[in-house]
C-alpha cells in the first residue's frame, strides 16, 4: 500500500475525475432540451445521443478492468484524460447530430476509465472500514458534481451562455485531475487472486456475482433514467427542473459522505433494500405531484438512489473479493450498458405518451405534463423489481457461509 500522502493525492485526483464525469452528465442534461430544439431532434434521437454517453462507459470499464493489473491505473487514467479533452472539444465544435454522438461516446469512454481505474485503486489504497468510507466519499462527487454542474448550467443559461458554450466548463476539473495524477505511482492489489485474470473470471462465474450484476442493471437505470429526463419531463410541472436535479444530487452527495456509517449500521444489503423502497416512492411521486410537492419527491428519490452505485461496487469488493478490479468494472459496466439500452426506450416512451395525450385532446403545457408523468409512472417498475431482488439478497447473504465472502466490517 502506498504512503498516506500519495494515496490521498490519488484520491483527490479521482474525485476531480469523477467531477468531470458528473459535469458531463449534468450539463448535457441541462442543454439537452436546447440541443433538441436547435437541431430539430425527436426525444428518441435525443435519447440516442444520451445513450452514447452510457455506451462508452461500459466499454472502457470492462476493458479497463481486464487490463488494470497489466498496464496499471496510471495508463488507464492517461487515456481517460485524452478521451475527455478530445470529446469535450468535439462536443463544442461539432454542431451536428453525428458529431454529438461521437463526442458523447468519447466522453463516456473517459468516464468509464475513471471508474475502472479509481475504484480498485481506492480499494487497494485503504484498509478496513476506511475503504468503505472512502469509496462512498469518492462516489459522492458524482452527485456532488451534478449538483454543482446543474447550478452552474442554470446560472450560465440565465446569463445568456447557452448550449454548447457551457461545455467549456468541463475542461476545468479535467485539467485539475490530469495534474494531480501526473507522476504518481499506484498501489498494488491486496488480494493475490484479485490480480490474476483467471481468478477474476472464476469468481465472476458464480450465482452471487451474476445476481449482483442483474441488480446493478436495475439500480443504474433507476438512478439515471429519471435524472437524465427530469428537465424534459418536469419542465411543465410548476417546478424548476434544474433545481430538482441540483437538489437530488446535493442530497445524494451528503448521504454518500456518511455512507460508511450507514453500511456499518445496516449492512450493505439492508441499505440497498431500504434504498429501493425509497426510490420507488420517489419516482411514483414524480409521476403524480406538481409544484412544491415535486421538490418533496426529489428529496425522497435522492435518499433512495444515493447508496445504489457505491454499495453495489462495495458489495462486489466484500462479497466477491476475488473478482478484483475486473469484477468491479464489469458490474459498473453492466449498469451503464443497461442505460445504453433503456435511454432511447425511455425517449420512445415519452414520444408515445405525448402522442397518446395529444390524441386525447390535450395541448400545450398540459399535454407535456401528462405525457411526462405517465413516463415517470412506467419507470417505477425498475426500483419496484429491486425491492423483491434485494429482499432475496438480504436473506441469501444472511444465511450464506462461504470462504469467498469477507465480513462487511472489513470493507
Amino acid at each position: 500500500m502506498e504512503s498516506k500522502s500519495n494515496a490521498n493525492r490519488l484520491f483527490y485526483g479521482s474525485c476531480f475525475a469523477l467531477i468531470t464525469t458528473a459535469f458531463s452528465f449534468a450539463i448535457a442534461a441541462g442543454i439537452l432540451d436546447q440541443l433538441k430544439t436547435e437541431l430539430g431532434l425527436t426525444a428518441g434521437e435525443a435519447g440516442l445521443i444520451t445513450s452514447m454517453w452510457f455506451l462508452g462507459f461500459p466499454i472502457s470499464m470492462v476493458i479497463g478492468g481486464l487490463i488494470y493489473h497489466k498496464v496499471g491505473g496510471k495508463v488507464i487514467m492517461q487515456f481517460a484524460f485524452f478521451a475527455h479533452v478530445i470529446g469535450i472539444l468535439l462536443l463544442i465544435f461539432s454542431g451536428s447530430f453525428t458529431g454529438l454522438l461521437v463526442a458523447n461516446l468519447l466522453i463516456g469512454l473517459g468516464n468509464g476509465c475513471t471508474e475502472a481505474a479509481c475504484n480498485p485503486m481506492i480499494a487497494d489504497a485503504y484498509e478496513g472500514n476506511k475503504m468503505s468510507t472512502m469509496l462512498n466519499r469518492f462516489h459522492m462527487w458524482f452527485p456532488g458534481g451534478i449538483a454543482l454542474g446543474s447550478l452552474l448550467s442554470g446560472f450560465m443559461t440565465k446569463m445568456g451562455i447557452m448550449g454548447v458554450n457551457q461545455i467549456w466548463l468541463l475542461l476545468v476539473p479535467a485539467f485539475i485531475y490530469g495534474y494531480l495524477f501526473l507522476g504518481q505511482t499506484w498501489p498494488k492489489a491486496k488480494v493475490q487472486e484479485a490480480s490474476t485474470l483467471g481468478g477474476n473470471i472464476k469468481a465472476m462465474f458464480t450465482p452471487l456475482f451474476l445476481f449482483i450484476a442483474v441488480c446493478m442493471s436495475l439500480t443504474a437505470i433507476s438512478e439515471f433514467g429519471p435524472n437524465q429526463w427530469v428537465s424534459l419531463i418536469l419542465s411543465k410541472s410548476g417546478a424548476e427542473p434544474m433545481i430538482i436535479l441540483a437538489l437530488t444530487a446535493g442530497l445524494m452527495a451528503v448521504a454518500r459522505y456518511f455512507g460508511g456509517n450507514m453500511v456499518a449500521k445496516f449492512d450493505q444489503t439492508g441499505v440497498l433494500l431500504g434504498s429501493a423502497i425509497l426510490a420507488t416512492i420517489g419516482v411514483y411521486l414524480f409521476s403524480t405531484q406538481t409544484g412544491a410537492m415535486a421538490y418533496v419527491a426529489a428529496i425522497i428519490f435522492a435518499l433512495g438512489i444515493a447508496y445504489f452505485w457505491p454499495n453495489m461496487i462495495g458489495l462486489v469488493a466484500t462479497k466477491v473479493p476475488k473478482s478484483g478490479a475486473l469484477g468491479m468494472s464489469f458490474v459498473g459496466g453492466v449498469g451503464m450498458f443497461a442505460n445504453t439500452i433503456f435511454q432511447p426506450i425511455i425517449g420512445g416512451w415519452i414520444d408515445s405518451d405525448r402522442a397518446a395525450a395529444s390524441a386525447a385532446g390535450l395541448t400545450g403545457d398540459e399535454l407535456e405534463l401528462v405525457a411526462g408523468q405517465e413516463t415517470m409512472l412506467t419507470m417505477t417498475i425498475f426500483p419496484g423489481i429491486l425491492i423483491v431482488l434485494f429482499t432475496l439478497l438480504y436473506f441469501w447473504l444472511k444465511n450464506k457461509k462461504d470462504d469467498d465472502v469477507v465480513p462487511v466490517a472489513a470493507h
